[in-house]
This record gives C-alpha cells, structure tokens and sequence, in this order.
C-alpha cells in the first residue's frame, strides 16, 4: 500500500484511496472465480497455474510456458514451446485444486473435463466459499489497515475526533460494500455451478 497520509476535511481523497486498495483484493477473488469451471472449458481454468521448472530454478506460469486452447467445450489443451517442460506442467496440473488428471503425448497436454457429478458439483461450491473467505479477509485487512492509520493520526492530533468518526463510518460502509460486491458475484457463480 502506498503511504497515505490523512489531513483534515479531505473524505474524498481518503474513500479513493480506500477503495483503490479494496479493489485488490476483490479484482483478485474476480480471477479466481475464473478458475472454477462452470462445466464449460475455459483456458483461465490453468494459464496461471505455477510450475516449477528447469530443474525447479524458475516458476513460470502455464500461459508463460506454452499455447492453450480449448477445442471444444470439454477440452483443454496446452502445448509447451520447450517439450522439457511437460513433464513440469503435468506435474503442476495434478497438484493443483483442478482435480483432474492430464494425458500427455510427448508433445501435448490434454485435460478432459468430465460431466459435472454432484458431488463435483458440491466440491467446487466448498472451494468457491475458501475463495470468498480469504477475499473478505482480504477486505478486512484493508479496513484494519486504514483503521489503525485513523487511530493513530487521531492520537497525533492531526485530525479531530470528529473526523476520524466519519472517516471511520465511511470507512465501514465501503467495507460492506466490497463484501456485499464479492458476495454477490460469489452467489452468481455458486448459481451457475448447481445448474
């Protein structure tokens, strides 16, 4: 975060900056969301998975490393520039929380995504609610963050108690708004995937 520094009758900078810094986290839970598949294949599901290649010297994303495509709606596939690095992505997309399996020809990898079971289903509905969780964290960081930053210029003096009360209640309200923004496109998504 960069350093922000409060003055007195200046709410508009203070939101700006609050909601430039609650834009991280909620644009990070937006990419996530992008990697749990609805049943239809999409190349977001593992372009940035990291691999570790050469040798475990460098960690490279997928979409770093090769080409990847998806044919059609249950096929993904990801052709590395370097054929050294297969087997590096192979290993990569078995660890990942995918849980799918790829097949490899020497030349390229394909994952084939299976017809959504419901207890797939109810799996990514649990990793959907992990995802939403670290990003309501991730706001209430920010929040504490700006809290403290108020308290302490409160106790410098450098601004009034009453101020630092209506930074503090704007403070609250972008709060939930951010968590009511993440929420909602975490039930969307939660919609598409029971469906």
């Amino acid at each position: 975060m960069a350093e922000f520094v409060l003055v007195e009758g200046q709410i508009k900078q203070f939101e700006d900056h609050v909601t430039q810094e609650m834009a991280k986290p909620i644009k990070h839970f937006e990419h996530e969301l992008l990697g749990i598949r609805t049943g239809r294949a999409h190349p977001s599901m593992v372009e940035d998975i990291k691999v570790q290649c050469y040798g475990g010297t460098a960690e490279m994303t997928i979409k770093s490393l090769g080409s990847v495509s998806t044919p059609d709606a249950r096929l993904i596939i990801i052709q590395p520039w370097d054929q050294g690095t297969i087997i590096d992505i192979e290993r990569a997309l078995k660890e990942s929380d995918l849980g799918l399996t790829p097949q490899q020809d020497g030349a390229v990898l394909r994952l084939v995504l299976p017809d959504m079971s419901a207890t797939r289903r109810e799996e990514l509905v649990k990793l959907l609610s992990k995802k939403l969780e670290e990003s309501r964290v991730g706001i209430r960081n920010v929040r504490k963050i700006f809290h403290n930053l108020i308290r302490d210029t409160e106790k410098e003096k450098d601004i009034s108690e009453d101020f630092a009360k209506r930074l503090n209640d704007s403070l609250q309200k972008l709060t939930d708004k951010s968590i009511k923004f993440v929420e909602d496109l975490s039930a969307k998504k939660e919609t598409a995937l029971k469906s």
